[in-house]
């Protein structure tokens, strides 16, 4: 559990270009799961399949996730279901854009 809440600090220090706000506020990651070896699985979305990050930010995810020294491995899967909407953002998140 103290890994996983070390994975979540690293993904909230991650933002999505085009908004200023970062991909786990967002609503971004769907799942963290971590094996007893330490290697990381991440499901994520994309506000967009369009997204123009859609390869890079995956990339950056991985890499900075892996970097932490008590993980062995980073893998980023991106998935469209459910499809990414703004209710999935945090309260925080809608409030500093303006939803709320």
């Amino acid at each position: 559990m103290e890994l996983e809440n070390k994975i979540i600090d690293i993904l909230k220090s991650i933002y999505d270009p085009e908004i200023p706000v970062d991909i786990f506020e967002l609503g971004l990651i769907y799942e963290v799961k971590i094996d007893e070896e330490n290697n990381v699985n991440i499901e994520m979305t994309l506000t967009s399949p369009n997204c123009p990050v859609a390869e890079s930010l995956p990339k950056e995810v991985e890499n900075k996730v892996a970097s932490h020294p008590e993980v062995k491995s980073a893998k980023v899967n991106i998935v469209f279901d459910p499809p990414w909407d703004k209710d999935m953002m945090s309260e925080e998140a809608r409030l500093e854009l303006g939803f709320l």
